[in-house]
């Protein structure tokens, strides 16, 4: 195990990516170690293997995903995912030091990040020290320059496959509330979606379009299908035509082993998810889902059965351009969660994650609601009809009373 506190200081911020990017030994070395460097605050995204935080660590994180939901006291940062260069820049996140998982090094002397470009590429810019797992199986990729092998204070080699994420298998309310949203997509728009069995849905059931392009944050084996289906040709994107662009992979071994040789650039968080570069995506059609949404059309994604979670992420960030210079801003989620119905009067906490400004369309298994242009007054009739039948009386009800308030 690497010896971290010659590089560590007790008050320093450390930071390392995430999901199948994560220096996994760097950050085991950094649980085990931080009782003799001292406290530190560390960052990450998404978690992929579950640890007890030990005394003399804070955790920060955008969001409590994956393994991070278990983790007591991690302290959530709520803000859309383009600030996180911002944030880096300014030392608002923990900087200091950042643990990095790459590729071996190239005839250039440089290390690609692989699959784990998105914000590790923006906070390796303003880390005093660098110190890098090289990984034997981490895949070079294309569309943002390596890191020089001599930036990094310390290595160390492995040869260990990454860990997968596969597709979850989507199941019938799934596959019909994808079909309403393949609807929605017309052949040569840009899509941008997350991932989870909805997605996976929502990809499997654009099969029969044609020449669709993808700018997003993460990519999964839904994408490599339609790739290899030539679903996804990328032909008609305003900017990178021809080619998938995003920041992350987050998949199963052959995605892995494919993406250094198919069409996709690997970009940072300041360019998959920046205002500036999305407002050139005339044909975006931004595909996110919601733990809520109330009957004006305002979205929750953060909070959930009175606990804050976290993760606004980039549906913000997507939602906003596809409505404003794009094609179409939507938002799926099922109808019911645990019974209750995801199609609320008030969102919990009064938790706005996206604004109704930024959301054209939400659909449920039970339909589409069509709100680009429609009144206040005119909205809740119309997510009502989308919402559980067992929910509606309810919920119009509701509304007829608060109009007579």
């Amino acid at each position: 195990m690497i010896d971290l506190r010659r590089h560590v200081a007790a008050g320093d911020g450390v930071w390392w990516g995430q999901a199948a990017a994560e220096a996994t030994p760097l950050v085991d070395a950094l649980h085990a170690q931080v009782g003799d460097i001292g406290a530190v605050r560390g960052f990450c995204g998404i978690a992929p293997h579950r640890r007890d935080r030990p005394p003399g660590l804070t955790l920060v994180s955008y969001g409590a995903m994956g393994e991070l939901r278990r983790v007591p006291g991690l302290e959530i940062v709520p803000g859309h995912y383009s600030t996180l260069p911002r944030l880096f820049a300014q030392r608002l996140l923990p900087g200091d030091v950042g643990l990095v998982q790459v590729a071996p090094p190239g005839p250039d002397g440089t290390c690609s990040l692989g699959i784990g470009v998105d914000y590790a590429a923006d906070a390796a810019r303003w880390s005093r020290t660098l110190i890098a797992e090289i990984n034997h199986r981490m895949p070079v990729t294309a569309g943002t320059p390596g890191i020089p092998l001599d930036r990094f204070a310390a290595v160390v080699e492995t040869d260990r496959a990454l860990p997968e994420f596969p597709d979850r298998t989507p199941d019938a309310v799934d596959e019909a509330i994808a079909a309403h949203v393949a609807d929605l997509v017309r052949d040569g728009d840009t899509i941008q979606l997350g991932v989870g069995s909805l997605p996976a849905a929502i990809l499997n059931g654009l099969s029969g379009h044609r020449d669709l392009g993808v700018h997003t944050g993460m990519i999964t084996d839904g994408v490599l299908r339609l790739v290899d289906a030539g679903v996804i040709t990328g032909r008609h994107k305003e900017i990178d035509p021809g080619v998938v662009v995003t920041g992350t992979a987050l998949g199963g071994a052959d995605l892995y082993a494919r993406v250094g040789g198919m069409p996709v650039e690997f970009r940072p968080a300041g360019y998959t998810h920046g205002a500036a570069v999305l407002a050139r995506l005339s044909r975006l059609v931004s595909i996110n889902s919601a733990l809520q949404v109330d009957l004006t059309g305002q979205v929750n994604g953060e909070s959930v059965g009175g606990r804050y979670l976290g993760g606004v992420g980039g549906q913000a960030d997507f939602s906003g351009a596809a409505a404003r210079t794009g094609a179409r801003s939507v938002i799926a989620l099922r109808s019911t969660s645990g019974g209750a119905s995801t199609i609320v009067p008030l969102l919990d906490h009064g938790t706005v994650t996206t604004a109704r400004a930024d959301v054209d369309t939400v659909v449920t298994e039970h339909g589409v609601a069509h709100l680009r242009g429609r009144p206040l007054h005119e909205r809740p009739a119309h997510l009502a009809a989308i919402a559980a039948p067992e929910h509606r009386d309810t919920l119009l009800s509701d509304t007829l009373l608060r109009g007579r308030r």
